[in-house]
């Protein structure tokens, strides 16, 4: 099944199809809630799609690592941003795959734009991701919400229960609104990468 879903994904990408662009308001919540470390920072930008929101936080002075386990999504990420420094695009199913690529020493922030509905084991990818965050550092899902988001398209929301779910058993969990997405930040989790090094 797998599989079939990543077919559907690179079919998606290779057609010249997108997602929703980064709007203004996410990218005001990600400048207050996510700031780049003094001396910079790092972020991981977990189904980076074409590559919209690694851009942008690449020219906020994160440097980023974005993943998606779409090939035809990399090589447009690839493709589109040429130009772009501060941004490597690893093809990597964050699911399945080993994260040997993933930068060792962790990240300051996570996102996951318009992707987490569509991980299958949600709770632990979160827990994998939050176990890479630096000391400080956040983790930041932005989703559409059921209630705003017609039936047919239920699979790509999540209700309030899920977003519950996604809060549980971190130290810090703010929920906040953009242009009817929410943006749910979270920071704290039981372990952090700065955690073990030290």
């Amino acid at each position: 099944m797998g599989y079939v879903v990543r077919e559907e994904w690179h079919e998606h990408y290779a057609d010249g199809k997108d997602f929703r662009p980064l709007g203004d308001t996410e990218r005001a919540l990600l400048a207050e809630h996510a700031p780049v470390p003094d001396g910079g920072g790092r972020a991981l930008d977990v189904g980076c799609g074409t590559g919209g929101l690694a851009v942008h936080l690449s020219s906020l002075g994160y440097v980023v690592d974005a993943v998606d386990f779409a090939d035809s999504a990399i090589g447009r990420a690839r493709a589109e941003h040429t130009d772009v420094e501060g941004v490597r695009w690893l093809r990597l199913d964050i699911e399945r795959d080993d994260p040997v690529e993933l930068h060792p020493d962790g990240y300051d922030l996570v996102t996951l734009r318009l992707a987490y509905p569509f991980l299958r084991d949600r709770s632990r990818v979160l827990h994998a991701l939050g176990e890479r965050l630096r000391r400080g550092g956040a983790l930041v899902v932005i989703t559409p919400t059921a209630e705003l988001t017609s039936k047919e398209r239920r699979s790509i929301a999540l209700d309030e229960g899920e977003i519950s779910l996604l809060t549980a058993g971190w130290e810090q969990a703010e929920r906040l609104d953009a242009d009817g997405l929410a943006v749910v930040v979270l920071r704290g989790p039981g372990h952090t990468v700065s955690a073990a090094v030290e």
